[in-house]
């Protein structure tokens, strides 16, 4: 009988876990997955890729808050019934109607307000040489994009981000200890949310929420007023952690590149996409895609049982030295292989046109306005689980003239 091979076990729940820790290389370098407390680590670029398009698994994230003990309450309630986690008919009907307001048509005529918008955060701290970038750009940046696509008054947009924010840490392995202020958070943006569809529903304006609610109202069958709120509250709260975050991740990925942060600043209309390609293969805020498998089934020689729980790690399989040179540096003229940041599959994320385009117009904004980009001391990282990114970020620069 032929030896199985070794697989290595990993503390993904550990407050020090990182998946670019040499842990989780030498892991990758021993077999195409590791075990863990909540079911196995799939670690290579081949298997990932494979696995992402399989039938047989389906979107394994609503296990998530019962695995750390949280198995009613507001968060829980609503994150059962996201689009996240939605499977079949259900999943399809509710991506099929919102599917146009995401569309690049909606998108492309906003990039002059994305545009206008970077460039007058810059503006705030850019002759200071330094800036706390998580709170004076990102934050405002990612939650002011958001209020601008839903057509939200971008006044409010502090208390939306604090929400959005607090939401967010029911996607980290800190859950269970936060999950009391989760809950207040989804209850406060549940009537936040009820309040905007009854305000488009008296004044629509031109906007994605309006659409939304001018879908619902067509048609009260194919969208319930439960479910359209409950992708309200997604859509906020994803848009706006997802970016903040991601922008962080990227600016301290560039910030090890100076050549290449240089090639951008220099050539942003030619770079811009292609540097959102690469900060997100190399430093993505979603470390990892869950998947359940539906049915009992054979990959390579592991038998994966029905029920079972695999999480494709989105930075070890986009920095796979069997699929990628220099897999873990930016190379901007590199032609890469689809990283899986976005997800893949069905549930490839909703917001990833939004997503690259305002990304792009905020690295290439601050690229051209700022060389010799550094981060500081007093960094500030989100636990490296599911999600991450920074709490804090300070960065040094000097102003291009």
């Amino acid at each position: 009988m032929a030896q199985q091979p070794t697989t290595l076990y990993l503390d993904i729940s550990h407050e020090h876990f990182r998946m670019d820790s040499a842990e989780v290389r030498k892991a990758r370098a021993t077999h195409w997955y590791a075990r863990t407390d909540w079911g196995i680590a799939v670690l290579s670029y081949e298997d990932s890729s494979f696995l992402l398009k399989s039938p047989r698994l389906t979107q394994g994230s609503a296990k998530w808050p019962a695995q750390h003990g949280v198995v009613d309450g507001h968060f829980d309630r609503w994150w059962q019934k996201t689009l996240l986690v939605l499977e079949g008919a259900e999943h399809n009907r509710i991506r099929r109607l919102v599917n146009p307001a995401f569309s690049p048509r909606r998108i492309e005529p906003l990039h002059s307000r994305f545009e206008s918008l970077a460039d007058s955060l810059i503006d705030e701290w850019i002759d200071d040489g330094r800036t706390e970038f998580a709170s004076r750009f990102a934050a405002p940046y990612a939650t002011r994009i958001l209020c601008i696509l839903l057509g939200i008054d971008e006044h409010d947009w502090k208390k939306i981000h604090e929400l959005a924010s607090t939401i967010g840490l029911g996607l980290g392995v800190t859950i269970q200890e936060n999950i009391a202020r989760i809950d207040d958070a989804i209850s406060e943006l549940t009537q936040y949310a009820e309040f905007l569809v009854q305000s488009r529903r008296d004044s629509p304006q031109n906007d994605i929420l309006s659409t939304l609610v001018q879908t619902r109202d067509k048609d009260a069958g194919k969208l319930s007023d439960q479910e359209l709120i409950n992708l309200i509250i997604l859509l906020i709260f994803a848009g706006i952690d997802t970016t903040r975050n991601q922008l962080a991740l990227s600016v301290e990925a560039f910030s090890k590149q100076q050549d290449q942060w240089e090639k951008l600043a220099a050539h942003p209309d030619r770079y811009s996409a292609k540097a959102v390609e690469e900060a997100l293969r190399v430093n993505p805020i979603g470390r990892w895609i869950s998947r359940e498998a539906a049915e009992t089934f054979q990959h390579k020689e592991r038998t994966i049982e029905k029920g079972t729980t695999l999480h494709l790690f989105t930075l070890t399989s986009a920095t796979d030295p069997a699929e990628f040179d220099n897999p873990d540096r930016i190379d901007l003229d590199a032609d890469r292989s689809p990283h899986f940041a976005f997800g893949g599959g069905l549930h490839h994320c909703l917001g990833h046109f939004v997503a690259r385009a305002d990304i792009g117009v905020a690295l290439s904004a601050l690229a051209t306005r700022m060389t010799d980009l550094r981060v500081g001391e007093g960094a500030e990282w989100l636990p490296d689980s599911g999600n991450t990114g920074a709490n804090k970020l300070p960065i040094t620069f000097t102003p291009r003239s």
